[in-house]
């Protein structure tokens, strides 16, 4: 079974994101350290949350592993070089979402 990990950066006032080094730095530092681990990365940059209202969100990215166990690792033993690195490029602390992918 198919497990995404969704890291989802909020929107607000205060919030800062630095999305050349996100696209530069971070997610090649995410494919160098769960590369073996991982199916699929990507991420999305909130345009709008419908017709002439801001994004709730200012990024959304969607790692998928092939199992529990994949993504366990990936946050287990080689987690915190890519945890650690999320204060280079925002001040936001972000929300998580684990799921079972029903399609794809």
């Amino acid at each position: 079974m198919t497990i995404s990990l969704q890291v989802l950066y909020p929107a607000s006032d205060e919030a800062t994101f630095d999305y050349v080094y996100y696209t530069e730095t971070h997610l090649p530092l995410i494919e160098e350290h769960w590369g073996d681990l991982m199916e699929t990365v990507e991420a999305s940059r909130g345009l709008a949350g419908g017709p002439d209202v801001p994004p709730p969100y200012l990024l959304i990215a969607t790692i998928t592993f092939p199992d529990q166990e994949a993504l366990d690792t990936a946050m287990g033993d080689k987690g915190g070089v890519i945890i650690d690195d999320v204060a280079n490029f925002t001040n936001i602390r972000p929300q998580i979402l684990v799921g079972e992918l029903l399609m794809s």
